[in-house]
């Protein structure tokens, strides 16, 4: 099924964050295109930020995403429209948390959130269907993220 974005997107400045820089209004696999869109802003302002200043910015994108999400989800009158992206940058984003420097760990941690926010093991598809709303639109990217973490950094720790 092809994603269909509103016009809103390009005039709405809620909506234009909410679908990850217009990233999500790809035809196709806006997920993917929205996950894609993250990984310039890690590499340009992000992995180079103190642990501290990296923990501070997830939390005020997540809670900063809770709004995006809801807001555009209530407006579009769809809940978690496939466009709707800003979840993804910030799974994205938790997953690379402490990851080494470096485009292997980059697309290691790019491939696994996909997997996880693809795949929704449990309990990322229990939230998936149970729990609505800007939270649940973040919630379901946040798990898969932080288990993606947890996959990356025993890859990390143990493997390579």
């Amino acid at each position: 099924m092809a994603n269909s974005a509103p016009a809103s997107v390009w005039r709405n400045p809620i909506h234009f964050l909410a679908f990850g820089l217009g990233s999500g209004a790809a035809p196709k696999a806006p997920g993917t295109f929205g996950t894609l869109a993250a990984v310039p802003i890690f590499i340009w302002l992000l992995q180079d930020l103190s642990t501290t200043e990296y923990l501070v910015m997830l939390v005020v994108t997540s809670l900063v995403g809770i709004y995006l999400c809801g807001k555009t989800s209530k407006d579009m009158g769809v809940h978690d429209h496939a466009g709707i992206v800003w979840d993804e940058f910030v799974g994205f984003w938790i997953t690379m948390f402490l990851a080494p420097a470096g485009w292997f760990y980059i697309v290691l941690g790019f491939v696994l959130f996909r997997l996880f926010d693809i795949l929704k093991p449990w309990p990322i598809s229990w939230v998936d269907k149970h729990v609505h709303g800007g939270f649940g639109i973040m919630f379901d990217d946040v798990l898969a993220g932080l288990m993606s973490f947890v996959v990356l950094q025993a890859l990390v720790h143990f493997v390579f």
